[in-house]
This record gives C-alpha cells, sequence and structure tokens, in this order.
C-alpha cells in the first residue's frame, strides 16, 4: 500500500518536472502562460521554506497498525483524544504541516506530514504519540519534497473545523 502511494506521488512529481521542462522549450506554451499570471509572493515563501519552485522537504510518517491495539471502547476512546491533543500540539508548534487517517480498515492506519529537517526529528515526534507509545500505532519515514503551502493548511483547517477534538 505505502509502495503505491509513493509511486502515485512521484508519478505526480514526475509528470510535473516532465511538464514544466517541456513548458520551458515552448514559448508558446500553455503551461508558460499560466505562469505569466502568477503573482510571486517573497515574503510568503521565505514564512513557508519554499524553494525556488515553491517546493520544501517533508518527512512523511506512514502509521501502521501495532500490535497492542486496545480492547477497551474506553480506553480506545482516551487514547484516541490523547492522540488527536499531540496532533494539535505538533501543529500548533509547526512542525506538523498534516494529518489524517485513512478510510478503509487496513492496515496503514494514517499519515503525518512533518515539516522538519531530519528523519530524527521526525522519529521523534511521531514517538511522542501516545498511541504509538501504546504500541496501538507504529511508524515508517520516508522523506518527501512537497509544495511549501502545504505550511498553511493548518490555519485553515482552525477556520472550518465545527467540532473540535473531545474533551476540549
Amino acid at each position: 500500500m505505502i509502495k503505491k502511494i509513493l509511486m502515485c506521488l512521484l508519478a505526480c512529481l514526475a509528470a510535473t518536472v516532465v511538464w514544466a521542462v517541456d513548458g520551458k522549450r515552448d514559448p508558446e506554451s500553455p503551461l508558460l502562460a499560466y505562469m505569466a499570471g502568477k503573482a510571486y509572493d517573497e515574503a510568503a515563501a521565505r514564512e513557508f521554506a519554499a524553494d525556488e519552485y515553491g517546493m520544501r522537504k517533508y518527512v512523511l510518517a506512514f502509521l501502521k497498525r501495532g500490535p497492542n491495539r486496545p480492547t477497551d471502547k474506553r480506553k480506545a476512546e482516551e487514547l484516541q483524544v490523547a492522540h488527536l491533543r499531540n496532533i494539535d500540539r505538533m501543529a500548533a508548534a509547526g512542525k506538523l504541516a498534516l494529518a489524517g487517517p485513512f478510510l478503509d480498515d487496513g492496515e496503514l492506519r494514517g499519515i503525518y506530514v512533518f515539516c522538519v529537517d531530519s528523519l530524527a526529528e521526525a522519529e521523534a515526534l511521531t514517538r511522542s504519540d501516545p498511541a504509538v507509545q501504546a504500541g496501538s500505532l507504529v511508524m515508517e519515514l520516508r522523506e518527501w519534497y512537497g509544495s511549501a503551502a502545504l505550511m498553511a493548511v493548518n490555519a485553515l483547517h482552525a477556520r472550518l473545523e465545527k467540532k473540535p477534538v473531545a474533551g476540549e
């Protein structure tokens, strides 16, 4: 499953790069016309640590079903609330660009997109998750190159979230 997700991300990135390179060769390119209408915002690029392509490095943490899943419903709910609060904490600290569960009931349970400089920092952040500490989830980490605009997701999400985490 992870291999399929990574292959899809890489294929999309490769298609984008090929499209961009081809567009630079042809002065009549629709890509160049499209880009001409874009307004570069240097302050935003700095704020989101974007490179010249508007991209930056992230670390993806694939969260998988762990060996120690709680069977008691109350304990499972308490662990989930602690897990969600930890997500909020990491996002508020500017370390987590995006997080969410997968909607099937497979082994792959969710994903974190960390905006950190190293796999070691992402591993430490993932290990701060109460669900990982309890063995309910285990992680697999991969470095990834994506749009620096992901850094704006949490601020927008706060404006869209009507129902906060239980217990808040």
